[in-house]
């Protein structure tokens, strides 16, 4: 991958990974229910579960899409379910302390696996292996691709998870707190918008 590649895809990488979506969304509210210490699974399970979906599709699944867009469509209804639940969960987020007493953010596990169901991160994916990914480079281009985005991704998204622990202090108040995540749900549900739009 020449110089001009990885700098293109780096700075395609940053855009797309710090621009708001549901994993900073999400993120940046458990960082504010929850604190960084207990977000840091959440975290890095976006960032290495987007990674390795990013190889994958690079290995040969966005040729599927291509090829069946039906499959796509498929994904995406379990995905607007997956991302309505996770909504509610936020709007009816507990205080921060009954949130270290019962509560609990998105394991390492399912903030990977959710990738899966994320129309931001499959388009992502997708365009950064079809665009930058070196045409003759095979299975090292796709892995390449992903690498990049793993390094660029893990800065995005803590920084959104350090912005809701700064948020913290201020939302020590429930009824902000209580504002606060009603917000983060809403804008969350705003993000399947462009897919209800394109399904229509």
């Amino acid at each position: 991958m020449t110089s001009e590649f990885l700098t293109a895809l780096a700075t395609f990488a940053f855009v797309a990974s710090i621009t708001p979506g549901p994993n900073n969304l999400m993120l940046m509210a458990s960082g504010a229910n929850f604190g960084w210490r207990r977000t840091v699974p959440h975290l890095l399970g976006v960032s290495l579960g987007h990674g390795f979906m990013v190889m994958v599709l690079g290995l040969g699944l966005a040729q599927v899409f291509a090829a069946y867009p039906g499959v796509r469509t498929l994904l995406t209804l379990p995905c607007a379910a997956y991302l309505l639940w996770l909504a509610w969960k936020i709007a009816n987020a507990a205080p921060p302390e009954k949130a270290r007493a019962g509560g609990t953010p998105l394991t390492f596990l399912q903030a990977a696996a959710f990738q899966w169901v994320n129309p931001k991160a499959i388009y992502m994916g997708i365009t950064a292996q079809t665009t930058y990914a070196p045409p003759d480079a095979g299975w090292s281009g796709a892995v390449a691709v992903a690498s990049v985005f793993v390094c660029v991704n893990i800065v995005s998204v803590n920084t959104w998870a350090m912005g809701g622990t700064q948020l913290r202090r201020w939302l020590a108040d429930p009824g902000r707190l209580r504002v606060f995540n009603r917000t983060m749900a809403a804008l969350l549900v705003l993000t399947l918008v462009p897919i209800g739009l394109e399904l229509i």
